[in-house]
């Protein structure tokens, strides 16, 4: 058995010990736990886990490796990954790489042997938490300073977005659709494209005019890391688009729209993260099953006369997970319709989405 060298240490000095895999590099990180059962590479890969050590709360990781087809952005942003049993050998004819090759590559540094179900009810009964990854000989008391000293990024956002806008074409399209990119996952672009529509993905901070001189038929704010108080540049850029075009809002899209509306945004005592959380669509009480990866919901209560209704809700905690705006075309939901991973029960929203913009089409 390989011995340990890795350690995880919380602000309070609490350590837990394991064996190191993927950048032996040390990392200060918010801890937060994921119940997904399959799916670490798209986990990986989202522009959502950017600075964040991720423990998998499902025992056995890296069993299939990596594929170059799977990946949800191009440079892979997470600050950590904490299992409790990796496997470096994976069984799966479609892997290029194993997942620990992958985390060296993009300098992410992993631990494992781990009981990460007792870790994730430290998580859970606590406050948000940072940590460091470390060397296994670093003593507490310097590991502790690390973590005060290191100041809490607040630049996520700007870190994943595109740096310029760039194409995702289809054949035979029905619409032009401009996706705001605030830490978009790539199967979002690739839904829309299966959907009928050319995207033409944009960086975060592209203003409105830029957006309208472009003369898309839809916008889509797709989700990212951070809160919304970080982006008041792209809040503006919703507020001046809202009714001139049909919208689509993604997890943090969602929450940016209820800005822009005048609602407020509050963080979750428990962060949802995992592909099994079950959302009830209000319209007919029908119950899915989807992916979600975020910390900070809509507030229910400050959407009096913002003109938005809600259209789902969490049944694990009843926070609002879907709205609309009837008269400006506008809907939105906290979690991940294009369900990478997870389930597909949420795909229908893309549809709905060209619905729209065929609507409104029409009427013009």
């Amino acid at each position: 058995m390989k011995a340990k060298d890795r350690k995880i240490v919380f602000e309070d000095g609490t350590a837990f010990s394991g064996c190191g895999f993927g950048s032996d590099c040390d990392r200060v990180c918010e801890i937060v736990f994921n119940t997904s059962m399959v799916g670490y590479q798209e986990m990986l890969s989202d522009p959502a886990c950017t600075d964040k050590a991720v423990v998998m709360t499902y025992p056995l990781i890296g069993n299939y490796g990596v594929t170059d087809d799977d990946y949800e952005s191009k440079n892979p942003s997470l600050g950590a990954l904490i299992v409790c049993d990796y496997n470096d050998v994976p069984s799966n004819f479609r892997y290029t790489k194993t997942l620990s090759e992958l985390m060296e590559e993009n300098g992410i540094p992993g631990i494992s042997g781990l009981d990460t179900r007792m870790l994730t009810r430290v998580i859970r009964n606590g406050s948000p938490r940072r940590v460091l990854i470390t060397s296994i000989d670093t003593p507490i008391e310097e590991a502790v300073a690390t973590i005060r000293r290191t100041p809490v990024p607040h630049d996520a956002v700007a870190r994943v977005s595109c740096r310029k806008r760039w194409y995702a074409r289809t054949s035979n399209p029905q619409f032009s659709v401009v996706a705001v990119d605030c830490g978009m996952k790539l199967n979002v672009v690739r839904s829309l494209n299966k959907a009928g529509c050319n995207v033409t993905v944009v960086p975060y901070s592209m203003t409105a005019e830029e957006i309208a001189f472009m003369k898309p038929d839809g916008i889509v704010i797709a989700g990212g890391p951070g809160t919304p108080d970080e982006l008041p540049g792209v809040i503006a850029t919703i507020r001046e688009l809202k009714g001139r075009y049909p919208m689509f809002g993604i997890s943090l899209g969602h929450e940016l729209i209820a800005r822009a509306y005048g609602a407020s945004t509050y963080r979750l005592k428990n962060a949802h993260r995992g592909s099994n959380h079950p959302v009830m669509l209000g319209e007919n009480g029908k119950v899915e099953i989807v992916a979600q990866n975020h910390g900070y919901a809509v507030d229910e209560k400050s959407l009096a006369g913002t003109g938005l209704e809600v259209t789902h809700r969490n049944l694990l905690d009843r926070s609002v997970e879907g709205l609309q705006c009837r008269k400006d075309n506008v809907f939105s939901v906290q979690f991940c319709p294009e369900g990478a991973p997870g389930s597909q029960d949420s795909s229908y929203l893309f549809d709905r989405f060209v619905q729209m913009m065929k609507e409104v089409r029409n009427h013009a």
